[in-house]
């Protein structure tokens, strides 16, 4: 019978380790619950016999035999104070790249069999002074009072979001934790690597653009006055595009301007903020963003894959299908495709499909829609849905690249064309100077 290193929590909150005989890890559970025991992680163990450490009398956490306590023992823990807490705590914030390193290393050493304690004592001593340091800390010294992993992490929400402590809370239950910290890392790495290529695709219009409006406005401010002195001085007759220049130079040296400018600067931000914490904004401003042309395409396509793979991860995960849709509308970040998603909620619990609620919202593809459809059908919608995150993965990937050979060119002729108004607009007014002293002559 195969024999199954076990890590639990008993009647008292205490963290137990031990090794139990049992023909498969669901039985191995079954076992544990029993005799009241609450199972956090199971794990089969691999070459030669091991005397069976009963899971009525287990030793306590960092104690007894087995290669995981051999290899906890080989690892050094040292007190870790917070530094910097309270400013931390208060004013600092957890990136999301520091939140997929801190879980990908959790996970490691969950798979080397690192009980949780001393695995997150670990990992929050070699930490720099931060707000997830000091949240680590804090998590681990939970833990060891008795607290769950889930239970812990779900006390600091600023780090841990419900996607995050809902997932933990799965693998716990069914004693596959680090499997769950491993797919969790997995799942933040693909997300952090979408946001990456969104980013650093707006980066080059968005300083072109920058470059553009600035040297613009250099012209309207120090070279247009300096051509309005000399018509003014010459009297001569301005054509209707040179007027329009010098109304607008006039309008930019104003100090009307930079009123106007500031203002504008402070209603987009107000409004997307303010705007935002409405229900109603919020539905305005994703919808903006959707039919925007060009970006709304990618935006699209980039939510469509973080709502699938997050709701793929969370089926793989164990996680009830209801509970994981109202994770996701909170987690998927676009308040169209929320909408969407709680016409499924509703759809499934009257006990009808997914597929029809997400075909009514217009976002999804009709290719999306069928594969979700088959998924249901075939009772692997888990798998299906994370097929079709990196399906849109890689035509996010292509609508990047193909916004780029479009907005260079765009750019280009804006640009051209700007400062070609502004030339004909000042040589028109010369042209004319030159033609009536030819006359004079």
């Amino acid at each position: 019978m195969p024999t199954f290193s076990v890590e639990a929590i008993d009647a008292k909150g205490k963290r137990i380790k031990a090794e139990i005989d049992a023909s498969s890890a669901n039985d191995a559970i079954t076992k544990l619950k029993a005799k009241g025991y609450k199972p956090t992680n199971v794990k089969e163990k691999t070459g030669g016999a091991a005397a069976e450490a009963p899971a009525a009398s287990p030793a306590k956490d960092g104690g007894g035999g087995g290669a995981a306590v051999e290899v906890a023992e080989a690892l050094p823990v040292e007190s870790g104070t917070k530094k910097g807490g309270a400013f931390a705590m208060t004013f600092g914030r957890v990136r999301h790249k520091q939140l997929t390193q801190f879980t990908q290393q959790l996970s490691v050493l969950m798979d080397a069999g690192l009980p949780i304690v001393r695995s997150l004592k670990i990992l929050g001593n070699q930490m720099k002074p931060s707000l997830l340091k000091n949240i680590v800390t804090e998590v681990a010294e939970d833990v060891e009072t008795g607290s769950t992993l889930s239970e812990a992490l779900g006390k600091h929400p600023r780090a841990f979001d419900k996607l995050y402590v809902n997932m933990v809370k799965a693998g716990e239950a069914g004693g596959v934790l680090d499997v769950i910290l491993q797919r969790l890392a997995v799942f933040m790495e693909r997300m952090e690597a979408l946001k990456r290529r969104i980013v650093g695709a707006s980066i080059y219009p968005a300083v072109v653009m920058t470059i553009a409006i600035g040297v613009v406005l250099c012209i309207m401010a120090f070279i247009v006055p300096k051509f309005q002195e000399v018509f003014k001085s010459v009297d001569v007759p301005m054509p209707a595009m040179t007027v329009v220049l010098m109304s607008i130079s006039d309008f930019v040296t104003s100090p009307y301007f930079v009123v106007v400018l500031i203002l504008l600067i402070i209603g987009f931000f107000c409004g997307i903020v303010f705007g935002g914490r409405t229900k109603g904004g919020r539905l305005f401003i994703d919808k903006v963003k959707l039919g925007f042309p060009l970006l709304g395409g990618i935006v699209k396509k980039s939510v469509c894959a973080r709502f699938c793979r997050t709701l793929g991860t969370l089926l793989q995960s164990g996680v009830p299908i209801l509970e994981a849709l109202s994770i996701v509308k909170n987690a998927v970040g676009n308040e169209v495709i929320g909408i969407a998603i709680s016409s499924v909620h509703d759809s499934i619990r009257e006990g009808e499909s997914i597929a029809e609620p997400l075909a009514a919202s217009g976002v999804f593809d009709d290719i999306v829609i069928n594969m979700i459809d088959v998924g249901e059908e075939t009772g692997e919608l888990d798998k299906m849905l994370v097929k079709i995150a990196d399906n849109y993965d890689s035509e996010v990937d292509a609508a990047v690249s193909g916004m780029m050979s479009v907005l260079e060119p765009v750019l280009i002729v804006g640009l051209g064309f700007t400062v070609g108004f502004i030339v004909v607009a000042l040589f028109l007014p010369l042209i004319s100077l030159l033609q009536g002293i030819g006359n004079r002559k």
